[in-house]
Parts: C-alpha cells; sequence; structure tokens
C-alpha cells in the first residue's frame, strides 16, 4: 500500500494541501478529522468536551490506527501524534509528511483554536502545544516540508520533488 500522510500544527493546511495533492496524484483523500467525526457522530469540539482530551485522544489513535487505504492522501489531526499506535500504523502504510511552519506564522493564522476542536489541555497556550509537538512531528516524519513563506502550490511542488528524489529515510518509530 502507498499512501502519503500529512501531518502538522493545526492550520498548517494539510487538509487544503492534501484535496489538491490527491487531485494532482490521481489518489483518494481522507481527512482523518472528519473520518473520526463520522465515525463518533460529534464534532471534535464536542467529543473533547465530553471526552476530555484524553478520551479524544484515545478514540484518535484508535480511528487512525484503523484506517485501510492505498493510493491515498491522508490529512490527520494535529493531535494524531500522541497515538503511538496510530503512527506506526500510518508510517507502515504510506509516506509521513511533516508540514512544517513557524510558531509566528502559525499563530497568525490560528485565532479561533478552541472552535477548531484543537487539542488543548487546561492551561496550555498555542505556544506550549507547539512546543510539545514539534518533536513528535520530527519523531515520525519521513519528509519535512519547511512552509515558511510557501503558498499552497509551492508546498505540493516540495512534497512532491522530495517524494520523487527519495529524500526521506523511515526511521523506527
Amino acid at each position: 500500500m502507498h499512501n502519503i500522510v500529512l501531518i502538522g500544527m493545526p492550520g498548517v493546511g494539510k487538509s487544503t494541501v492534501g484535496v489538491i495533492l490527491a487531485k494532482i496524484l490521481g489518489y483518494q483523500f481522507v481527512d482523518a478529522d472528519i473520518l473520526i467525526q463520522e465515525q463518533e457522530g460529534r464534532l471534535l469540539s464536542e467529543i473533547i468536551s465530553e471526552e476530555g482530551v484524553d478520551g479524544f485522544v484515545a478514540i484518535e489513535n484508535r480511528v487512525n490506527g484503523s484506517i485501510e487505504a492505498d493510493r491515498t492522501v491522508i490529512a490527520t489531526g494535529g493531535s494524531v501524534v500522541y497515538g503511538k499506535e496510530a503512527m506506526e500504523h500510518l508510517g507502515r502504510i504510506g509516506t509521513v509528511v511533516y508540514l512544517k511552519l513557524s510558531y509566528e506564522e502559525l499563530a497568525k493564522r490560528l485565532s479561533n483554536i478552541k472552535g477548531r476542536g484543537v487539542v488543548l489541555r487546561e492551561d496550555q497556550t498555542l505556544m506550549d502545544l507547539y512546543e510539545e509537538r514539534t518533536p513528535l512531528y520530527e519523531k515520525y516524519a519521513d519528509i519535512v516540508v519547511d512552509e515558511e513563506g510557501l503558498g499552497v502550490e509551492e508546498t505540493i511542488e516540495g512534497i512532491i520533488e522530495k517524494m520523487d528524489e527519495g529524500l526521506y529515510k523511515r526511521t523506527d518509530c
């Protein structure tokens, strides 16, 4: 099975980039957040509110760990990296691409972080979240695409270029 799995902070454009990338490659597209909402029958923000952060992460880990796809671009939620089993599964079925963006640019894009269904613990700031997740994204990534100053098209070109050149090495999760 070959898939492309997009990971990164909320607001980096995983879903936007994923849809267009899938069209260009002739792949299917799966938005893991929508998959979670469909399977749970609730919005992400409702799941977080009702189940708490840990409950949501467990659901996200289960759903992402059960995705079976081929020739598919999978856009994950930003918190997918908290689920070791899901990340190991996604790494086995595809190439994991980390869409990286600076904290400053991210802060500009995320004005309504709570309304987006972002997994944010009590008293945790966006900077705390960024610092906590960045090492996890780097750990699981086969490819890193730095989006700083890039538009959607240039980001997609960067992904395709790095995949074509084989500029990645899979390391153990």
